[in-house]
C-alpha cells in the first residue's frame, strides 16, 4: 500500500473517516429490511476511499457536487450523521426536509450544494461552480463526483472543454467501478479508459488505485494544489467496485448481474482493511487507538439512527414550500 507519510493526528483523521462512512452504510444495511426507510438507498461500500482521500483535502467552503452514491462524499465533507439519517427516514429534521431521500442530500453550510440522482448532473453543476468561484477569485475548488457511467454523457466532454478553456479551480473524479447499474465497463467503452478523455481536452489526468487511500490522498492533494493556484481542472479517475448490487442493501451476483468470484476478488482489496492494516504496520498507532476511534463512532451512529426515528414527520401543510 502507497501508505501516506503523515502526521498520527492526520493519519487517525482519515481512519476516522473512513470508519465513519463504513459503518454508516452498514448500519443502513442492518436496518433497512424494517421499511422505515421509504427512500431507495445506493451504497458506496467498497469504495470510501476514493471519498475520504478527496474530501480530506479540501477546505470546507470548497464544493462537491454529488451522486445518486452520495453518502460517503457527503459524510467525508463533513456532513452531520443526524441529517442524513433523518433524510433516509423522511423526517423534518433531515437535510432536505425529508423531501429528498438518500439521492438528494444537501449542506451549503459544509460546502455541499446538492446531489443529484441524474447520471452525469453533477459535472455540469460543478463546472459551473468552479466559474463563479473564478470570478469571484475567493479561492474555492469545486468537485464533481461521478461514475463510469458518467463519462459517456455529453454533459461529461461538454464540462472538460469548458473547464480546460477556462481553466476552471474544478476536479473531475470519476469513481470507476466498472459497471453502469449492471451494465460491465467493458461492454460499453473501448479499453482506452476514461482519463484518456481528458488528455484530449488539454488537462492533467491520471489512472489510480481508488481502493489505497494514501494514493487517492496524494493524487487529489497535487490536483487540488493546481487548481488552487491556477493551474486549471484535472480528470482523476480512480478504479474501485462496490460491494453491493446497484441499488438497495443485498448483493447482486446471485441474480446473475456479476460474477461471484469478481466480487470476491474486490472484497480482498477492501479499503477499509488495507488502510488499517497500513497504520498498524506503521507503528505509530495501536489496535486500543483503532477500537477507540470505532466505538466513538458506534455511539455516534446510534445516536444519529435514534435522532431519526424520533423526528417529526413533515408537516403536510408544507408539502408545496420550495417548489417553483
Amino acid at each position: 500500500m502507497n501508505f501516506p507519510n503523515l502526521p498520527q493526528s492526520e493519519l487517525l483523521r482519515l481512519y476516522e473517516s473512513l470508519t465513519r462512512i463504513r459503518l454508516f452504510e452498514e448500519r443502513i444495511v442492518e436496518r433497512y429490511h424494517e421499511q422505515e426507510m421509504k427512500t431507495p438507498v445506493h451504497l458506496c461500500l467498497g469504495q470510501e476511499a476514493v471519498a475520504v482521500g478527496v474530501c480530506s483535502r479540501l477546505a470546507r467552503e470548497d464544493y462537491i457536487f454529488s451522486t445518486h452514491r452520495s453518502h460517503g462524499h457527503c459524510i467525508a465533507k463533513g456532513m452531520p450523521l443526524r441529517l442524513i439519517a433523518a433524510e433516509l427516514y423522511g423526517r423534518e429534521s433531515g437535510c432536505a426536509g425529508g423531501r429528498g431521500g438518500s439521492m438528494h442530500l444537501v449542506a451549503p453550510d459544509w460546502g455541499i450544494p446538492g446531489s443529484t440522482a441524474i447520471v452525469g448532473g453533477s459535472i455540469p453543476l460543478a463546472a459551473g461552480a468552479a466559474l463563479s468561484a473564478k470570478m469571484q477569485n475567493n479561492g474555492r475548488i469545486a468537485v464533481a463526483f461521478f461514475g463510469d457511467g458518467a463519462s459517456e454523457e455529453g454533459s461529461f466532454h461538454e464540462s472538460l472543454n469548458f473547464a480546460a478553456l477556462h481553466a476552471l479551480p474544478l476536479i473531475f473524479v470519476c469513481e470507476n467501478n466498472f459497471y453502469a447499474t449492471n451494465s460491465p465497463f467493458k461492454a460499453r467503452q473501448p479499453e482506452c479508459g476514461i482519463a484518456a478523455k481528458g488528455a484530449g481536452y488539454g488537462i492533467p489526468s491520471v489512472t489510480a488505485d481508488g481502493n489505497n487511500l494514501g494514493t487517492v490522498y496524494q493524487v487529489a492533494g497535487e490536483a487540488i494544489e493546481r487548481a488552487r493556484s491556477g493551474g486549471g481542472p484535472s480528470l482523476l479517475e480512480f478504479e474501485t467496485y462496490r460491494w453491493k448490487g446497484h441499488v438497495g442493501p443485498a448483493c447482486d451476483f446471485e441474480a446473475g448481474c456479476r460474477p461471484k468470484d469478481e466480487l470476491e476478488r474486490w472484497l480482498e482489496r477492501c479499503p477499509h482493511r488495507l488502510y488499517r492494516d497500513g497504520l498498524l504496520g506503521s507503528g505509530q498507532v495501536s489496535c486500543a487507538d483503532l477500537d477507540a476511534i470505532e466505538r466513538n463512532l458506534r455511539h455516534e451512529i446510534d445516536d444519529a439512527f435514534d435522532f431519526a426515528r424520533a423526528s417529526a414527520w413533515p408537516d403536510p401543510a408544507t408539502l408545496l414550500e420550495h417548489v417553483c
